[in-house]
């Protein structure tokens, strides 16, 4: 990119210096009961110690809490999620393009992951699926490899962890907050049809959400 002034490369500086916070126009969602439609779990906690919180309870099946005060298609998402190390119970991440309970795109993670010694499940870190056509085993046996991805230098596994998601027309970037290093980028499987996002924890699993922010492009 060539800058064409010192005004242009002030701002450039600025932008990289103090970050998103100040140039990159991100949303906070202010979260409520009457706002969040549940599907297929229960609302465990809303607020703790002045910080809004969403935490989703376990049970049999996938789970979304629907954000219906949010209208998102293309754009940013950033949201700090925190599972557990609890190996096959732990799915949560952000549902997006949510067009009924059963047909959305997301992007989750599994934490009893992240730090495993073992590598194959190192790299069943993270996870893009379409639903329902493209599920997690239909994409692993069909397309092994090109939709998950492991967590470099990952967080403890029963913390809280902060990511963005960047959702273009035909590509997702899934990033590290703190540090802006790309964890994974995939195609997408579909186009969006909706605008609606919501938190989202898979079979048997519970999970907490926390600083919801986005940025429709």
């Amino acid at each position: 990119m060539k800058l064409r002034n010192h005004k242009s490369l002030a701002i450039l500086f600025s932008c990289f210096w103090f970050g998103l916070s100040s140039c990159s126009s991100l949303k906070s969602i202010k979260l409520n009961n009457d706002g969040i439609q549940l599907i297929n779990r229960n609302l465990v906690t809303k607020d703790i110690s002045g910080t809004q919180l969403v935490s989703l309870n376990a049970q049999a099946g996938s789970g979304l809490a629907v954000i219906n005060d949010v209208e998102f298609n293309l754009g940013t998402i950033e949201l700090e999620i925190r599972g557990e190390n609890n190996p096959g119970q732990s799915f949560v991440g952000m549902a997006f393009n949510i067009q009924n309970d059963s047909t959305y795109e997301a992007i989750y993670f599994r934490p009893f992951n992240f730090q495993s010694p073992e590598e194959i499940r190192r790299e069943h870190c993270m996870q893009y699926i379409s639903h329902p056509e493209f599920g997690w085993r239909k994409l692993r046996t069909e397309l092994e490899g090109q939709f998950e991805a492991e967590y470099i230098n990952p967080p403890d596994p029963d913390d809280w962890f902060a990511v963005s998601l960047e959702i273009e027309p035909n590509t997702v970037i899934v990033k590290e907050k703190s540090t802006g290093r790309i964890l994974m980028e995939v195609d997408r499987l579909t186009m969006t049809e909706s605008d609606r996002i919501g938190f989202w924890v898979g079979h048997g699993s519970k999970g907490s959400f926390r600083n919801l922010k986005v940025k429709n492009k």
